[in-house]
């Protein structure tokens, strides 16, 4: 520790700003921690950073201050302090002192004064002094002694650092604060100055009594403003000076001494309670390590309610009694496992492998468990120097087939769709999957993390070997077959029977709810199956189409990079923001339109697009960048994922990501293939049919405003739909006034863009941006779309209300579509939370219903004992690889079954179109 450091916390601008900055957390039994935990996180990272013997966090008393006797308006229009906020106030105190930090809060001064006076003394006393702040009222304190450091930020501002800030010195800070004034604090400045302009006049007249000397002599709007406030400024220049000689006698033990001010050691046993109370379950686990105690069971939520919709966590399961895993190496021991897996009534399985790739993944070896606590490993490749004799592979896989083949045969297991792949790769088609606990947790809590190792430590408030434990990092990482057999065998076990132990903390949550139920037993349980046959059926790559399309790329790419280089004057690498935004905003000085985190011109997308339609080498970068991410994302790299065994593209479907519900591809990336642009459509012709074959493309129309309709109830809407009308013709007519034959094709594209825009809450001002029209005209237009479909602004209302008192929507089909920011104090987060809570029921029911499609498809397709193979799902879309004899069975089933597996209050219609590749069969 430093004896010569003082280290001081404004505690009453953390509070603010933790709780603006964090999402709505809550503890158990709902209780808002956001800004507790900011503040505790806050307070650790600086006894870390700045070991000071003294000490102090400063709060804001209650009651008025010396200022609202100078100026009775002072602080008059502050809103009062949120209720969410005002309920951590006691505990954050009570969490402080836990942590060793002396508290001052002193009657009838401001925090910024008790601070100011401590700097103050502390410079006199030989003390360094660190301020922990967010507010720039305080860098006035700052000199060769005093820096203020802003742990959120990760700002340190010395006196160079409040000048390039500022523009001005500490010194100065005041006389710029006077000008600019503080409306959170209702001190008027000078009307229009804002902080340039503030610190241009000071750096030219050299101080405020130099600005106001030369007050006369200063033109335009600014210069008539500056001297109608030439009264205000002494007052205002008082009322924004950190005062630092008040009396804290009585307060600071010992005072004018600062020896009263000792950092404390942690309460670490009254800690863990604070932590066990408010939920706060990574520090408790690390504080308990350090005690040597063991974990105890975190307390329940009271009756009605639960954690998980307060953001906090669940009950959790007690400890169990003493493991019995077994390492399986005789057929013995195996012969009675099997007869154990054949008598239990849920087994969980697990494999462990040499490839996270489900489609090229090699057993190394199994796990099995038919309890909690209770497990088996069967090793079966391990092959580090002096490895136990292990089972013969094939002849394990023989005893095993019967009982996994069985579907008759229950069986559980942690993300099941890449297990039945590594078992598929050793000829073995598992049946029996009744549960997957990934699936049970997405359904549940689907914004929530779905390892077995997150699930397992919520819900179980258990913790086992990581895979890092056993294998190492990085370059260094072993491979599983080199890992000692008995470590091997205590990791697998744990994954079966910690699956085991995980699923009947969740199932039953899940069996009492019917929607929720629904949802996993009757659309993700049996999609994960189809999702897995997809991936293995793959797709047909032209790989020598692809060549020449990146060799065409690639020259476009080059002239598009000469002209690029032309329109700037000079060579320069497209590939790098920061020299784009030195041609752009520094030779070129085009407008900025936004700016990065770090105060540098943004050259993102939208700053492109924007610019582009004004200039026209923002333009040439854009096309640079769209043309480049093709190549080297697509055309390069898709014959490269071409699988040797196959001969075809395997995509991965992520199926627990999206919380709406919808599939996610990776590797490749199948759903993220533009379409808006011929390069990116021709992309999508190199998906072929074999000879003989067809590719068929079966997609839903205009799937969410049929759904809009239908959750909405609007009969305007409804009818479109029933009437089998262009809806968006059907929309402009009823915006515009006129009958449907007389709307052109402008205000079709008006409507369209209206539709499709207020599903995803797009704002008055989205609109105007997007049509390119006033923003009073958009909201004209808006109003006129809702006098028509009274019922959708109804939904709307009714919606975001309901997301705000339950913390989440729900599909058609009973889904939870998880909103934790719907109550965030943060306005742009709640408003986004707002904006998705109208939007998911949309998304996710559309999810829903082409998951469904692709189970009722697929069910028809195996009972007609048809050859035609499903090969992918994009959005509202399923592939097909169809022989020319199947096409009309095709043709005429899918897009029937598509269109029945839901019953709406308007019809589901299904397109389907056929061509030799992908594109064609649009």
């Amino acid at each position: 520790m430093s004896d010569n450091l003082l280290l001081l916390v404004d505690g009453s601008s953390y509070l603010y700003r933790a709780f603006h900055a964090l999402p709505d957390l809550r503890g158990p039994g709902g209780v808002p921690t956001g800004a507790i935990h900011g503040m505790i996180g806050m307070l650790r990272k600086l006894r870390e950073q700045f070991p000071a013997h003294r000490a102090a966090c400063v709060f804001d008393a209650k009651g008025d201050t010396f200022r609202n006797e100078w100026y009775a308006d002072y602080k008059a229009h502050r809103p009062p302090m949120p209720e969410a906020l005002a309920a951590q106030i006691e505990p954050i105190h009570e969490v402080v002192r836990l942590l060793g930090w002396p508290i001052l809060e002193v009657p009838g001064i401001e925090a910024d004064d008790v601070i100011g006076t401590l700097c103050r003394a502390g410079r006199e006393a030989g003390y360094k002094v660190v301020v922990s702040t967010g507010d720039k009222d305080l860098a006035q304190l700052v000199n060769d002694d005093v820096t203020l450091v802003n742990t959120m930020s990760n700002e340190t501002l010395d006196a160079a650092g409040v000048l390039a800030k500022f523009g001005v010195p500490p010194e100065r800070i005041v006389d710029y604060l006077t000008l600019v004034g503080d409306a959170v604090d209702n001190i008027p400045g000078v009307d229009k100055v804002g902080p340039k302009t503030a610190a241009k006049w000071i750096q030219e007249h050299g101080s405020l009594d130099g600005v106001i000397a030369a007050a006369e002599r200063i033109k335009g709007v600014a210069g008539e403003n500056l001297r109608r406030a030439l009264d205000w400024l002494p007052l205002g220049r008082r009322l924004v000076t950190v005062v630092t000689d008040c009396d804290l006698s009585g307060h600071v033990p010992g005072w004018p001494g600062l020896d009263g001010l000792q950092l404390q050691d942690v309460d670490a046993h009254g800690l863990l309670d604070f932590y066990t109370r408010y939920g706060f379950r990574t520090w408790k686990r690390e504080l308990e390590q350090s005690l040597g105690v063991s974990a105890a069971p975190a307390p329940a939520a009271p009756a009605g309610q639960t954690g998980d919709l307060f953001g906090g966590e669940p009950a959790a399961a007690q400890p169990l009694g003493e493991l019995r895993y077994e390492t399986v190496l005789s057929f013995e021991a195996l012969d009675a496992w099997i007869e154990r897996l054949e008598q239990a009534p849920l087994v969980a399985l697990d494999t462990e492998t040499d490839s996270l790739d489900g489609m090229r993944a090699q057993l190394v070896g199994i796990s099995f468990a038919v309890r909690p606590g209770e497990a088996a490993y069967v090793p079966l490749r391990h092959s580090y120097a002096d490895a136990p004799a292990q089972l013969p592979l094939q002849e394990v896989l023989a005893r095993l087939k019967p009982w996994l083949e069985d579907a008759s045969r229950p069986k559980v297991g942690q993300h099941v769709k890449y297990d039945m792949h590594v078992f598929a790769n050793h000829g073995i088609t598992v049946r029996g999957y009744v549960h997957d606990t990934m699936l049970e947790s997405y359904v549940l809590e689907a914004h929530r993390p779905h390892s077995l190792e997150s699930l397992a430590d919520r819900h179980l408030n258990r913790r086992g070997l990581s895979y890092e434990d056993l294998c190492g990092k990085g370059a260094n990482q072993i491979p599983f077959a080199q890992v000692d057999v008995a470590r091997a065998s205590r990791y697998s076990c744990e994954d079966s029977e910690m699956c085991l132990h995980v699923h009947q903390a969740l199932w039953p949550r899940i069996e009492a709810d019917p929607g929720l139920r629904r949802v996993y037993e009757e659309i993700e349980i049996p999609v994960s199956a189809v999702l897995q046959r997809i991936e293995r059926n793959g797709v047909l790559i032209d790989a020598a189409l692809l060549a020449r399309q990146s060799h065409e790329l690639a020259q476009r790419i080059l002239a598009l990079e000469a002209q690029a280089h032309e329109l700037a004057g000079q060579p320069f690498n497209l590939g790098s923001p920061k020299q784009i935004g030195e041609i752009l905003f520094g030779k070129l000085q085009l407008p900025v339109v936004k700016k990065t985190a770090s105060g540098a011109p943004s050259t993102d997308e939208e700053v492109l697009e924007k610019l582009a339609q004004d200039y026209p080498l923002p333009a040439k970068i854009l096309e640079h960048r769209g043309l480049s991410k093709l190549k080297s994302t697509y055309t390069d790299k898709l014959p490269q994922m071409i699988n040797p065994a196959t001969g075809r593209v395997h995509t991965n479907y992520a199926q627990a990501v999206a919380v709406t519900g919808r599939l996610a591809s990776n590797d490749p990336n199948l759903q993220n293939i533009p379409i808006r642009t011929a390069e990116g459509r021709r992309i999508r012709e190199a998906f072929i049919a074999p000879p003989g074959h067809v590719i068929v493309s079966a997609d839903y129309s205009q799937i969410e405003l049929r759904i809009m309709a239908h959750i909405s109830g609007d009969a305007n809407l409804m009818r479109a739909f029933q009437e089998g009308m262009d809806v968006h013709r059907a929309t402009a007519a009823e915006i515009f006034g006129i009958a449907p034959e007389q709307v052109t094709s402008e205000q079709r594209r008006y409507a369209k863009v209206i539709n499709f825009g207020l599903i995803y809450g797009m704002s008055a001002f989205g609109l105007a941006s997007n049509l390119g029209i006033e923003q009073k005209a958009a909201r004209d237009y808006i109003d006129r779309y809702f006098q028509r479909y009274p019922d959708v602004k109804r939904y709307m209302d009714e919606t975001r209300a309901l997301a705000k008192d339950k913390g989440y929507v729900q599909t058609v089909f009973g889904r939870r579509l998880w909103l934790p920011e719907i109550n965030s104090p943060n306005g742009p987060r709640r408003g986004a939370a707002e904006r998705a809570a109208i939007n998911a029921p949309m998304q996710g029911t559309a999810a829903d219903l082409i998951k469904l499609s692709m189970i009722a498809v697929q069910r028809a397709l195996d009972a007609a004992g048809k050859r035609s193979l499903m090969i992918m799902q994009v959005h509202d879309e399923l592939v097909f690889e169809v022989p020319e004899d199947e096409l009309e069975w095709v043709r005429s089933e899918v897009p029937r079954i598509m269109a029945g597996v839901a019953e709406l209050k308007v019809p589901l219609v299904a397109e389907v179109g056929a061509g030799p590749n992908w594109e064609q069969a649009h």
